[in-house]
């Protein structure tokens, strides 16, 4: 029986099939600039999908998005969310049984973490956007790239290399790059006092590579 559509914004590609993508959203919500980086992969030849994890919720301000965030983190359901729209994304790609690249930004650089951890039969690689998750991945299968910020008050550069280490030493590939002069937020469009437009270039460059190779 296929899995129930859940909440969220799915993108194809003309051809209706593709790789599958799963694409977590930062504390801000499934806003505008999440579509359109789900829709800019579609026309890269993926088939994206971001669940909603706030369920019709966006904030555009730090004050408005920090209890969202802290509801779905402290919420035992968030996880089944997750993998029930990766299910659910899998599905529509064409192939369950196709290996799934999961692409988090900040607050869902967390979920992918766990994700990959939590599923690593099928998700084999995870493209962080200035977000990490502490913790054991010595089960994982996945490759990991990271693009984060020189200055970011919320991933500080030295807790980044602790986690890049530990992924390192839990025997995963795993490649961060950062981005000189930028801070949190660098790559999103819709925030014009963070959003650096050769960074976030470059970003997505790197990231297509990676998901071309590592799909």
């Amino acid at each position: 029986m296929p899995t129930p559509a859940p909440d969220g914004f799915l993108a194809r590609p003309t051809s209706g099939t593709g790789r599958p993508v799963l694409v977590l959203h930062a504390w801000w919500g499934l806003n505008d600039a999440l579509k359109a980086f789900c829709a800019r992969l579609a026309e890269s030849g993926f088939v994206a999908f971001a669940p909603d994890l706030y369920h019709g919720r966006v904030a555009d301000t730090p004050a408005g998005a920090e209890p969202l965030a802290e509801s779905v983190l402290q919420s035992d359901r968030t996880m089944e969310e997750v993998a029930s729209a990766a299910r659910f994304l899998q599905e529509r790609a064409g192939d369950r049984d196709a290996g799934l690249a999961v692409i988090g930004f900040s607050l869902g650089a967390y979920f992918a973490m766990a994700h990959s951890a939590a599923d690593p039969a099928r998700v084999r690689s995870v493209v962080l956007f200035y977000g990490t998750r502490p913790g054991d991945y010595r089960e994982a299968k996945a490759a990991y790239l990271g693009h984060f910020a020189e200055r970011d008050d919320f991933e500080p550069p030295a807790e980044v290399d602790k986690f890049e280490a530990s992924l390192r030493d839990a025997g995963r590939p795993v490649t961060f790059h950062r981005y000189a002069g930028t801070g949190h937020w660098f790559f999103e469009p819709d925030r014009p006092d963070a959003f650096d437009r050769a960074a976030a270039d470059l970003a997505w460059e790197r990231t297509l590579a990676f998901l071309n190779r590592a799909v």
